[in-house]
């Protein structure tokens, strides 16, 4: 059996705002939609991982407090995580911690996105 990944999906009070937090501030670029108004569903290209924003109806409930079991964020890649902390500062996003060294060759930092959903920047050297 061979597993692979197919996609992130999440949930949002408004998916196409959420989308557009996606595209604005990582390069997301949007693939489709599926429904009309309102959108049921927005499809993003988020560095080759296909993310699934579903419009969320009332009766969902907010995302848990972290620490948490179960998927807790989506982690991205970038080459320059102080170039990319000052790109996205400038732009509004709200960071949750500093930098942080994980070991040799790693630093990390987590931002908060749209709907309680967890981003962390990952500098590999």
């Amino acid at each position: 059996m061979t597993y692979r990944c197919d996609h992130v999906h999440l949930r949002s009070r408004d998916a196409v705002a959420a989308a557009a937090f996606y595209t604005a501030m990582f390069g997301a670029r949007e693939t489709g939609r599926v429904g009309g108004e309102p959108v049921q569903r927005v499809i993003l290209d988020l560095g080759g991982l296909t993310v699934f924003i579903e419009q969320a109806t009332d009766d969902v409930h907010p995302a848990a407090t972290t620490p948490c079991l179960g998927v807790e964020h989506i982690g991205l890649a970038v080459e320059d995580i102080e170039a990319a902390m000052a790109d996205l500062k400038g732009r509004g996003v709200v960071f949750r911690t500093d930098i942080i060294q994980r070991g040799p060759g790693l630093r990390i930092v987590f931002l908060d996105a749209p709907d309680g959903a967890i981003i962390e920047l990952l500098e590999r050297r």
